[in-house]
């Protein structure tokens, strides 16, 4: 282990933020990576070096970030920190990772939100699809594809927002999509033939809109053709929700995520296993995706207990 002990902790962090952005995260993820380790440095003190970054230091620096915040934001916190700890390791710094010695919050595996109602996602995409004269300048073709890819592949925000022209790939019949994964981890998610056919009109109206498309450029991009970001993005689902007249069922705090969770939650209730929802959504823990199986075990439970033939058996004399 190199003798690094009065290097400055700012400087090991710009160095963790530099072999994270290699990854390719998103700029939302960097940005809550900074946000979370230059917060709780600065509860430690100002120059601070390795040899400052004692057990004792960061659980009083815990304590103080604690209090006020949601637990959520406590344990990504925390979480930041590990993986700060981790590279250090890796890279030979430290020889241990302190961040076992510091509390923090259970946090209860969150529950799934879909769209509410069986016929939601058809009706969405009905709407969505026929052109809006009340828009300046409707694009169905664009507002489809961004709703399909979430709807029939279950990709998060991050993951539509980094998708290339080129992340589709294989012959017709074969097509898969390649997406860059929450937490640097890539995966392959199939593409059916309903779903490779609107993504091919999408690509067709761009290219008469715009021109020439190279495998390298971004696949979804704004009416002027400049690649869509996180804001407009997310205005643009939720503008397709009130559009078709679905925003009332919309989890509060879910919108373009109950677009994926509805994905997740149909492969559930059509026999997928735990193993398979983890690997076409790219979850990093399979408690996460069984957590799809049991909801759709329970709403089948309430739905067989709405029966009135369930509770005309209670009613009859002993």
């Amino acid at each position: 282990m190199r003798d690094e002990q009065d290097i400055k902790v700012e400087t090991l962090i710009e160095d963790f933020l530099g072999a994270r952005a290699v990854r390719k995260p998103s700029e939302h993820t960097l940005m809550a990576y900074r946000r979370d380790l230059t917060t709780v440095l600065k509860l430690i003190g100002d120059d601070v070096t390795l040899r400052d970054l004692s057990p004792k230091a960061l659980r009083a620096a815990f304590a103080a970030f604690a209090a006020g915040r949601a637990p959520a934001s406590v344990y990504r916190c925390w979480s930041s920190w590990n993986s700060f700890f981790g590279f250090l390791v890796v890279d030979g710094v430290v020889a241990g990772n302190p961040m076992s010695a510091v509390g923090k919050p259970r946090m209860a595996v969150p529950s799934p939100k879909p769209l509410r109602g069986e016929d939601t996602p058809e009706q969405l995409l009905q709407a969505v699809n026929g052109r809006d004269e009340r828009q300046r300048d409707p694009w169905p073709e664009r507002d489809v594809v961004v709703l399909a890819l979430a709807l029939c592949a279950g990709l998060r925000l991050s993951e539509l927002l980094a998708l290339r022209a080129g992340s589709v790939l294989g012959r017709p019949g074969e097509r898969r999509v390649e997406v860059a994964g929450k937490g640097g981890r890539p995966r392959t998610v199939p593409v059916e033939p309903e779903l490779d056919a609107v993504v091919e009109r999408y690509l067709e109206s761009r290219r008469l809109r715009f021109g020439r498309l190279r495998p390298g450029d971004a696949l979804l991009v704004d009416r002027k053709g400049a690649p869509l970001r996180r804001g407009g993005l997310q205005y643009l689902v939720e503008s397709c929700f009130r559009r078709a007249g679905v925003a009332d069922r919309v989890p509060r705090g879910a919108q373009l995520h109950a677009l994926r969770h509805t994905f997740a939650t149909r492969l559930a209730e059509d026999g997928a296993n735990a193993s398979e929802i983890m690997r076409l959504l790219g979850h990093a823990s399979l408690t996460t995706s069984q957590g799809y199986i049991e909801v759709t075990a329970a709403q089948q439970r309430a739905a067989v207990r709405a029966n009135r033939t369930n509770r005309a058996l209670g009613e009859l004399a002993p």
